[in-house]
Order: structure tokens, then sequence, then C-alpha cells
């Protein structure tokens, strides 16, 4: 501890008073996680403005032994970009490093920081005629670092993939502080290895991600957004299969929700309204989109995949957004069950995938098991039945102790859930990331060939363990076979 301030000092003289502090006023804010479950302690927050500055900080924290926390726009959900109680590591925002350095038209291609932050990348795209496709509910505040770091998904990603599938470069820095360049896109490029890909979803840990080359695509012309009411989830998931048969690549998004969450939105957010008349215990929220070589049918087949679905028994009722301003108030009913469910009270949240085709049976046979496990929870599941990812809430039971009872049975449900997941060849983590939240559980359930491979991967790329210390790479004595 001895060096400290001697590279406290050496990073001041390096960065300036903008790009290193020690106030508390100012690093405090950073050291707590979005949802409010981890707080942690730093050295600093260095916030540096270039690639160079993030190559000489790495540099000078290697030379000193000071672990680095990278951070985006905090709004991750497992605590990947908290620091740890030691108060031993330096958190490295990215937030001033927010330039957009390219937007090539007609390749539908653009260049930028890693500090951009969604919603100005979504609006640059717009400004001239293209989008990026890739949206979720923290737009507003989350960066491209952060998203490609966690890998990030989104009400998108059945017909456009997650963030990897949008990623064509990218420019990191590296543990010892060399800059490894990849930002030029190459559609054919076999010198071995895939690099890019290795960091992406790799949290922080292997790498200091600073910028980036994404996809755009041309804008959306018109969408036609559509709400229906079913009997149970497996009605949604031969509706899933019909609608893709019907609508093909104008598919966009197909989100389901139950009852309960409807419900809950239902009553916590002031003038929303149900799209139908009578209660349904599901629903379906379907988006085809059009550009615009076929913009003049899309309503016609929105028409048709509805008269056809009603026809072979799909759907007990359903309904199609008259306009802009209904189809944003339908996908507003499906963006705030988190914050309805949360006004709720406590609840065990999973972000859990399994295979798509499987979704729906997993969902109906799991939710009465849990319930029964655990007298008192309710058990929600809801989201993007179209890639096989859904979030599977446990409710506590009513009277439960905020806090108290997550630690205690709430602990036990999810390793019951995640054990169930498991069983069903599903993931324990779809698009939220490891972080420091799933890493224990990582260790407990993961594959110990693929285990094995990432302890290596970073004690090859990361020997000192200095880059996000005690996330997402499970400890070795953590890890057994199940």
């Amino acid at each position: 501890m001895s060096k400290r301030p001697e590279f406290c000092d050496a990073a001041r003289q390096l960065l300036g008073e903008r790009g290193f502090t020690q106030d508390p006023e100012l690093v405090d804010p950073w050291l707590t996680d979005w949802r409010g479950r981890y707080t942690g302690r730093a050295l600093g927050m260095a916030s540096p403005a270039t690639t160079q500055e993030v190559s000489a900080l790495v540099k000078l924290c290697a030379a000193h032994g000071v672990p680095l926390v990278p951070q985006g726009g905090n709004s991750g959900m497992s605590g990947g970009a908290t620091p740890d109680d030691s108060g031993d590591a330096l958190v490295i925002s990215l937030r001033r490093m927010n330039r957009i350095t390219r937007l090539d038209e007609d390749a539908r291609e653009v260049t930028c920081e890693a500090g951009v932050i969604l919603q100005t990348l979504h609006e640059a795209a717009e400004a001239v005629g293209l989008r990026f496709p890739l949206t979720l509910g923290g737009k507003g505040s989350a960066t491209i670092g952060g998203l490609i770091s966690t890998n990030a998904g989104g009400t998108q990603v059945l017909r456009h993939g997650s963030m990897r599938a949008q990623v064509l470069g990218i420019e990191a820095v590296m543990a010892d502080g060399s800059v490894f360049d990849s930002l030029v896109p190459l559609k054919k490029d076999n010198r071995g290895f895939d690099l890019k890909q290795l960091l992406i979803g790799s949290e922080g840990t292997l790498g200091v991600i600073t910028g980036a080359t994404l996809r755009l695509l041309p804008a959306l012309a018109d969408r036609a957004v559509l709400w229906a009411g079913l009997d149970d989830i497996r009605a949604a998931r031969r509706l899933l299969v019909h609608t893709q048969k019907q609508a093909g690549d104008a598919l966009e998004g197909f989100e389901v929700m139950p009852r309960h969450s409807l419900d809950a939105v239902l009553a916590h957010k002031p003038g929303a309204r149900a799209p139908l008349q009578q209660a349904h215990e599901w629903h379906a929220l379907i988006e085809l989109a059009a550009d615009a070589s076929d913009v003049d049918t899309l309503h016609d087949r929105a028409q048709a995949l509805l008269e056809s679905a009603f026809e072979a028994g799909l759907v007990e009722d359903a309904t199609i957004a008259m306009n802009e301003t209904q189809a944003e108030e339908f996908w507003t009913l499906r963006d705030e069950i988190a914050p309805a469910e949360r006004a709720l009270g406590p609840a065990m949240q999973h972000d859990i995938s399994v295979p798509v085709a499987q979704m729906a049976e997993f969902v109906a046979e799991t939710v009465p098991q849990v319930e029964a496990h655990f007298p008192g929870v309710r058990a929600v599941a809801f989201g993007h039945l179209g890639d096989g990812n859904v979030h599977y809430h446990v409710l506590a039971p009513a009277g439960a102790v905020p806090g108290e009872w997550e630690a205690s049975q709430g602990k036990d449900i999810s390793a019951y859930v995640h054990d169930l997941v498991t069983r069903w060849g599903g993931s324990i983590s779809a698009e939220h990331g490891i972080g420091q939240l799933k890493r224990d559980e990582l260790g407990r359930l993961g594959d110990p060939v693929q285990l094995a491979i990432m302890r290596q991967v970073k004690q090859a790329l990361d020997p000192r363990g200095l880059l996000n210390p005690g996330k997402l790479v499970p400890l070795a004595r953590e890890a057994h076979s199940h």
C-alpha cells in the first residue's frame, strides 16, 4: 500500500484533474451497481479521454499492481462494473470517450468510441436514414463498450442477433497496455483466431474495450405491432412458429407475458390500458417491420397473419395497433413489467435461456414446480420467446422483508431455478452477463472443460489478474463437475 500515493500522483499527472479524481462526491455514485445489490470502494476514478491515455494508464496500473474495473454506463444487471470493498481497485470510466469518429452511409458502418451512449448512436444513424438494430430499456445510459463487454441482447435479437452480431471491428487495451487494433472491418479474414470475438462478452476481464466498428441497417419505413390473447404459453409457441412461416424476415420481435405481468403494469402505470377487452392467461406482443421496398404490403400481411391465426385456433383474441402512438403504448406495457414488479416487493430475477423450441414447455412445467417447492412465492416468466430467453422472476411471499428474504430463501430459489435451467440444457445468463452476481453459480454448474479453457485464456491474457478481478471467471476451487 505504500506505493499507492505514488500511483495516484502519477495517474493525476498522466490524466490531469478532469481525468483522475479521488473526490468522494464524484466517485461514490459509481461505486454501487444499478440494481443496488453491490457497493464497493475504490482507490479513485480515472476518466481517460483517448485510447492512448487508456494504454498509458493500464501500463501504470501494471507497474504498480493496481487492479482495474472498467465501467460504461453502470447500468448492468450483474454487478460486473462494481469494485470489491477492498478499496485497492481503480474504476476506469470510459464515459468521456464518446465520439462517433466515422459514419459511412454507403457501407452502412459506424466507428465510435466505447463511451458513446446507445441512444446517441440510434439518433446518429437515424439522421442519415439508417438504424442500429439493437435496443433495450437502458438505452439512455448504456454505452457501446458496456454493451459489447456483456454481449447485450434486447428486444430485436430474434431478427438481428445480440451485440456480437453487430460488431464488425474492435479496439481494446490489453492487460500490459498494448493496443489491440481491429477496427477495420473485413468480410473475409482468415488470419487465425478471431480475437475480437474473445473480447465480446468478456466483461472487461481480458481487455478494456475502447472503440468499435458496428453494422447499420436501412431505417424502418413502417412497422405493424400486434397484440394477441392466448390461453397458455404453449399456444404462444405455436403462434410463434405460425408467425415465422407467415411473416418470414418481417418478424422483428415476439414477446410474451402472463396475465400477472400485465395486471401489475396496469396497476402500476397511470393511464395504461389493456389492449384487449377480455382477460387472457397469456399475451403475445408481435412486431413486423418493413423497409422502403416492401412497406406497401406490410399491413396487409399483418392482417392476413391475424386472420390465419384465428382460423387455426391459435389466439383467443387479437388486435393491430392503429397508429404509432398505440404501437408505443403496446411496447410500453412490455417495457414496464420490471418496474411494476419491483413495486410489488422483493423478487429473485433470473435472466435465463433454453433452446427456443423448449422455452414454452420449460415455463409451463417449471413454474408450478417452483411454486410448489417454495410455498407462497409467485413465479412469473416474460420476455423474448422468439430467441429462447425469458426473464424468470420469483416474487417473495407476502410479508417478506426486503434484503433479508433475498439473502436467505432467495438464494435457495435461485440455485433451484438454475438447476432446472441446467437440466433443460439452458444458460443461467442469457443477456445480462455473469459479473459477480452469477460467478459462483457458473463455477457450480458450468461445464468443467469450458471453465478450464476460460481460466487458461484469462491466465494467458491477464496473468496478474488485474483486469476486473472477481468477475465472470470462477475460481478453480469453486468448480466441480455436475
